[in-house]
């Protein structure tokens, strides 16, 4: 990609936050929100004297993260103090990993071939957060201060808005999928930095990095790049030189504003933390936990459409969470069809249940697959697997077959029944019947719709289709 005559340099650095039920250091509670500075003790509030221990799940966590994304865990690795102070670390220094992190080097596929590189990822402990609402003075909430944090810092491979955003996609599906975080970025599990340059051909390593800070969404780091490339193809344009800085992103003004010169390794004066002992991981237990990651959403979708012939769009579907594809698994271990089940989740579940919900939801893979077997077995239409669903998502607690009898939902067959339900819809729409005659078929989805109206949803429309064309005659009956 060129802007002007100058050619891009992108690099990422993501800070996911760990999902532990406890801070990285102590053990307060992880929770995003709550009433502020409920959640702090006095080691993560950085009182004399406090000593930290580090939180066992959390290394966890980041080596399966390193090893989903390809890295190679370290077995030895240590704590620093970055030593900073802001108002919104109560320590003066935040624990990190500098020079000897917990992985190295990995990459992921990008779309349009190649891969992106990965440097490193390090574990650390997120900082309070800062609230600058109040006129001329500032508070901090530090329920946050002690989270733990996956830092991965991605290596200057990127060229792209739409690379960045295709590598961000990537590694968001496998630590998700890794069951590492949830990676929510509104709630703050998820944030980019983004470090871009620009230089001539063939110079790409003598541009001046610039650093973006408070990307809250994937379409933010790619408008934030495309409004850098443009701030500093000016700046070059005219032989001025790019400072080296940190700038703020405004989702308001769609710009970046300075926010202070660009620190190096220096000055945050890193040293080993003498409270925390160095980490030393067996190559069993590192090997144990690369044996606890779940299949990765694309293995999942390669077995879709190679073993059970679905489609990619359904086969993307069913993997956008671990939880649609957990319960699209179940319904197959109880005999559903693949595509019926497809279908039923693409269409019926999602449209009714946020993916994100759907585990903790009441609508069981046990109950599912029981009211598919209704519909397959022709005991009911779809309009009755709809209310099957809603009735177990209000709270109903009986099995599909017992609703089924509860909610009159049984397909209905009875021949004089249906016939009388269609010369009704007739009466009542004559220019459908008339336009039928014509020839014109779409005007037979009208009588359809009064028929299943007159019957509460549970005639067969097969059935009724049928009987409609033959009770109205004349013309040419309309195709099926």
């Amino acid at each position: 990609m060129r802007v002007g005559r100058w050619e891009p340099t992108i690099g990422l650095e993501v800070h996911v936050q760990l999902a532990t039920a406890s801070k990285l250091f102590c053990r307060c509670a992880a929770v995003f929100g709550g009433e502020p500075n409920t959640r702090t003790c006095a080691v993560c509030l950085g009182h004399p004297g406090v000593l930290p221990v580090c939180n066992e799940q959390a290394l966890v966590l980041g080596a399966r993260a390193a090893l989903a994304l390809g890295m190679t865990v370290q077995a030895e690795s240590k704590f620093d103090r970055k030593n900073y102070f802001y108002p919104d670390l109560p320590k003066g220094y935040q624990i990190s990993q500098f020079d000897e992190p917990l992985a190295r080097d990995g990459a992921l596929p990008l779309p349009g071939g190649g891969e992106a590189g990965i440097e490193r990822l390090h574990l650390e402990e997120d900082a309070g957060k800062a609230v600058h609402d109040r006129g001329d003075f500032g508070l901090v909430d530090f329920n946050r201060a002690g989270t733990p944090l996956a830092e991965i810092v991605g290596r200057p491979d990127l060229e792209s808005p739409e690379d960045a955003k295709a590598y961000l996609e990537v590694l968001k599906e496998r630590l998700i999928w890794a069951g590492v975080s949830d990676c929510d970025m509104e709630k703050g599990n998820l944030r980019v930095d983004v470090n871009v340059s620009l230089a001539l051909p063939g110079a790409r390593a003598t541009g001046t990095r610039v650093e973006v800070k408070n990307l809250n969404s994937f379409v933010a780091v790619g408008i934030a790049l495309e409004h850098e490339f443009a701030r500093q193809a000016a700046i070059l344009d005219t032989g001025g030189a790019v400072a080296p800085e940190t700038r703020h992103w405004d989702d308001e003004t769609a710009s970046t504003r300075s926010m202070r010169s660009k620190e190096e390794a220096l000055d945050y004066r890193y040293f080993p933390d003498p409270d925390l002992p160095r980490l030393v991981l067996e190559p069993a237990w590192i090997e144990a936990q690369r044996a606890a990651l779940p299949a990765s959403a694309a293995v999942r979708r390669r077995r879709y459409r190679e073993e059970l012939g679905l489609g990619e769009h359904d086969a993307r579907v069913l993997t956008g969470e671990p939880a649609i594809a957990n319960c699209f698994d179940a319904l197959l271990a109880a005999g559903t069809p693949a595509k019926a089940a497809a279908n039923a989740l693409a269409n019926e579940v999602l449209a009714r249940v946020p993916a994100a919900e759907l585990a903790a939801s009441p609508l069981d893979p046990d109950f599912l697959a029981a009211a598919l077997a209704l519909l397959e077995a022709g005991r009911t239409n779809r309009n009755g697997l709809r209310a099957l669903i809603d009735a177990r998502l209000g709270g109903a607690a009986a099995a599909p077959e017992t609703l089924l009898a509860e909610l009159g939902l049984e397909m209905r067959a009875d021949a004089g029944e249906l016939a009388a339900a269609c010369e009704k819809a007739m009466a009542a729409l004559p220019q459908a019947v008339a336009a039928v005659r014509a020839g014109k078929d779409k005007a037979l989805g009208a009588l359809l719709g009064r028929v299943m109206q007159e019957t509460g949803g549970a005639a067969d429309p097969a059935a009724v289709r049928a009987l409609l064309i033959e009770r109205i005659g004349g013309g040419d009956a309309p195709a099926r």
